[in-house]
């Protein structure tokens, strides 16, 4: 559980520039990005803006996200050696969801897909 407390205590803003170098890498973009994280949170680019600049942990971005998607649900597969769809601590899967999508577009799935649209 100790692991767990150190991500969430962890700041978004610390691992925001990992996610963008992560997808940049593979030919995608922070917009991309972006998109992928207001799908799942509910953000917009004016409150995730908001949520960098004032250093929130992980605990608190997934706390006031707007809304979680109901189709984040759907987002199934391994991160991290675990299956996302049975990981049973809430805030831990919200952030693996958030790997796994940063994953699926890092892998160049289409758009629509990793939107589960």
């Amino acid at each position: 559980m100790k692991t767990n407390e150190r991500v969430y205590r962890m700041s978004f803003a610390s691992v925001y520039p990992h996610y963008i170098a992560k997808v940049e890498k593979k030919g995608r973009t922070k917009v991309e990005l972006d998109e992928v994280i207001f799908w799942l949170t509910g953000y917009d680019k004016l409150t995730l803006q908001n949520k960098i600049d004032e250093k929130v942990s992980f605990e608190e971005f997934f706390d006031q996200a707007p809304r979680i998607n109901l189709n984040a649900s759907k987002i199934t597969g391994v991160i991290c050696g675990y299956r996302v769809e049975e990981i049973t601590e809430p805030l831990m899967q919200k952030i693996r969801f958030l790997d796994k999508l940063v994953d699926e577009l890092a892998k160049g799935k289409a758009m629509e897909k990793i939107l589960r649209k």
